[in-house]
């Protein structure tokens, strides 16, 4: 069982780079995207920073 997902997994990054080395002299260059989706990952990469130091809104209990 391990053999057969092992050479699955074989066969499936070797297609994957024939593809890379072969699909891109085949098909014209792509324009480049508009400047606003440039910036999707770095806002969301800064949202996540944002949210992982913002202090939890913890409740305080009183005993």
């Amino acid at each position: 069982m391990l053999r057969c997902n092992f050479s699955r997994s074989v066969v499936i990054m070797v297609v994957f780079t024939v593809s890379l080395l072969v699909l891109p002299p085949i098909f014209p260059p792509l324009p480049p995207p508009p400047s606003i989706l440039l910036f999707a990952p770095v806002m969301i990469m800064s949202l996540l920073v944002f949210t992982a130091f913002i202090p939890p809104q913890m409740p305080e209990f009183s005993p």
